[in-house]
């Protein structure tokens, strides 16, 4: 037997082991997994008994020897997974999307919309914090938050992105309006609720920070200054242009890259385009096209340059976080993470 042919039955019984595992574990269909199996069984009589497949080969005109009719099945073989593989991943496109909107309608129904009711009208600034099991720090910050700006009301609002621990309660008992997701799906996908969110509360202006304080409330009049004087629709809170305490070399390292990234495919200069310290005018945050659900701080940036917006960079001061875990992935996979999503959203 040659190598071509035991190549084909290794092939043929792998194709089904991995199919089975996969059913096992409820990632395919029954369908798919009588699919892959009629496949697998197919390529390993070809390998055992060639013969049996003659008519099929004298119709295609595939002459025997030199292992032609054994290659050519490999080939049709492989063309058959590459169009089942799209179709599974068709299918998984769309579970994710119904799931995504699931949860985004799940948590803008779970707003505090009674106690939103209670607020006095009026011009309003929407702070929004996204959170995840950040119940040591995100008391501290939602009361570091002046409730006046600029003559407009600010209202901070958090979104617990699945948190399983006192996040939701302390944001409330400190004054926060706040939804709960059922899941954590991850920060874009809470930073989009919020949006939602703030622009039915009729917010002028939305702002966006860190709920473990590693931004500075008090640095608020300088994200909404160049805004409210008229000179910019989106400000980018800069940690190049003023000051941070920086975590690791790497990471270090990793935002000059993504700067530099940004800067090339927009032909703006960017100098943090990781920074979560965002303010935009509320009508431009309706044109945005946003489909993350991580690593969501290039996109954001990136769909204003889209749309043409005024960017302003002004700097401002991070610091490390007040309490609890980085929720970050190790270096190498979050800057994986952030540079593909930085090509998807220029790509788009």
């Amino acid at each position: 037997m040659t190598a071509v042919r035991i190549l084909g039955i290794v092939a043929g019984i792998g194709l089904f082991l991995m199919a089975v595992r996969a059913y096992e574990r409820r990632r395919i269909s029954r369908l798919n997994l009588i699919v892959v199996t009629l496949l697998g069984t197919a390529l390993v009589v070809l390998s055992l008994r060639p013969s049996v497949y003659d008519p099929v080969f004298n119709w295609f005109d595939i002459v025997p020897g030199a292992e032609r009719r054994v290659i050519f099945v490999l080939v049709i073989g492989v063309l058959l997974l590459f169009f089942l593989v799209l179709r599974l991943q068709s299918g998984s496109d769309t579970n994710d999307r119904g799931l995504r909107l699931l949860v985004e309608a799940l948590g803008s129904e779970r707003f505090d919309w009674d106690r939103a009711a209670a607020f006095p009208e009026g011009r309003r600034i929407v702070v929004i914090l996204p959170a995840y099991n950040e119940q040591e720090s995100v008391g501290d910050v939602v009361r570091a938050i002046p409730r006046e700006l600029e003559g407009r009301q600010v209202i901070p609002v958090v979104v617990s992105d699945g948190s399983d621990d006192a996040t939701a309660r302390r944001a409330r008992d400190a004054g926060a309006l706040v939804t709960e997701l059922p899941i954590r799906r991850g920060g874009g996908l809470a930073l989009r609720v919020g949006y939602e969110i703030a622009l039915q509360l009729d917010a002028e202006i939305v702002v966006t920070m860190d709920a473990d304080g590693q931004h500075l409330p008090s640095e608020l009049p300088v994200m909404l200054r160049p805004i409210v004087d008229g000179s910019a629709d989106y400000v980018n809170g800069s940690r190049i242009l003023g000051e941070f305490e920086r975590e690791s070399l790497l990471r270090h390292l990793g935002v000059h890259l993504f700067a530099r990234i940004v800067t090339v495919l927009t032909g703006r200069r960017i100098t943090d385009p990781s920074s979560g310290y965002r303010a935009a005018r509320a009508e431009l945050l309706q044109r945005f096209v946003l489909e993350e659900d991580q690593f969501w701080t290039s996109e954001i940036l990136i769909e204003a340059l889209r749309h043409r917006a005024r960017v302003v960079e002004v700097p401002v001061t991070i610091v490390a976080r007040a309490g609890g875990e980085s929720k970050k992935p190790a270096s190498l996979r979050y800057g994986w993470s952030f540079s593909k999503v930085i090509v998807q959203t220029w790509l788009r």
